[in-house]
């Protein structure tokens, strides 16, 4: 991909969760297809910070700018996380979280982070003191200059309107698995759209099994001449998203990166819209 302007978040990011010994190998082969977004977290229950490291300073080592790279990782709360903790569990949440944020930086062998992100509220409803606590810490590592922007993840549209509606700094990013949410997750997208939030899509694929089933959607990759996870993939980019993907084989990755080249109609979109539902 053609380098973004610094700290810019590129259409596709690429997602490292669940990748375990394997993710400084498959980031280094994400990097070398082109992906310029990676998209991380602190969290050793379902991540490998250290190993996007690992393939980080190779990839600097070869000629990679950091300025060239948008990265993102993190705060996860206590609850989710197990006994391997990137910060003191007994210590108040706003120290842990600059533990933890600290910890990112020395994991990933860089000095600042492109966007950071609240790992999910602590409560299903609603934002919790410890919620709040959080985000006052992130607020304090924004105005530090020690990240660009900061954002929440797994969040509900109420939760996402209090929190922008106390924020001090706003949220700028959102990331969540929409296509398991009611209507695609509409009601938070409308909401990023107004407030001008970068909406994160996760589990495009396999939050939404029917799409990738559809006729509609086979007819429109075959005409043209492009896979249906690629079409997929550009609808949520003409719907306004930025594309998570976890991919591991270096194929769909560079089939992936492809999406963004393609052009889909009124009519495609339509069509899209009506499997999603």
């Amino acid at each position: 991909m053609a380098a973004l302007p610094s700290g810019q978040c590129p259409p596709l990011l690429y997602g490292t969760a669940w990748k375990e010994d394997d993710t400084a190998r498959l980031v280094g082969l994400a990097l070398a297809a082109g992906f310029r977004g990676i998209d991380t977290a602190n969290q050793r229950k379902h991540y490998h910070e250290a190993g996007v490291g690992e393939a980080l300073k190779a990839a600097f080592g070869q000629g990679l700018r950091r300025e060239d790279l948008f990265l993102q990782t993190k705060f996860t709360h206590l609850g989710g996380q197990d006994h391997r903790l990137p910060y003191d569990g007994l210590a108040p949440v706003h120290h842990q979280v600059r533990q933890s944020f600290l910890s990112s930086l020395e994991h990933l062998g860089v000095d600042r982070l492109d966007s950071y992100v609240l790992h999910g509220p602590s409560e299903p409803v609603g934002l919790a003191d410890e919620d709040w606590q959080a985000w006052r810490a992130m607020e304090d590592l924004q105005r530090e200059g020690l990240v660009r922007a900061i954002g929440v993840s797994n969040v509900s549209a109420d939760q996402l309107e209090e929190l922008h509606e106390g924020a001090e700094v706003k949220p700028v990013v959102v990331q969540n698995r929409c296509f398991t949410r009611p209507h695609a997750d509409e009601a938070v997208r409308t909401f990023c759209r107004g407030k001008r939030i970068a909406y994160q899509g996760f589990s495009l694929l396999t939050g939404h099994r029917r799409l990738l089933g559809h006729p509609d959607v086979h007819a429109i990759a075959h005409r043209l001449g492009a896979t249906v996870p690629q079409v997929v993939f550009r609808h949520c980019l003409d719907r306004g998203m930025v594309v998570l993907t976890g991919t591991t084989s270096p194929q769909h990755m560079a089939e992936d990166l492809r999406c963004v080249g393609l052009r889909l109609t009124t009519a495609d979109l339509t069509a899209i819209d009506a499997v999603v539902g």
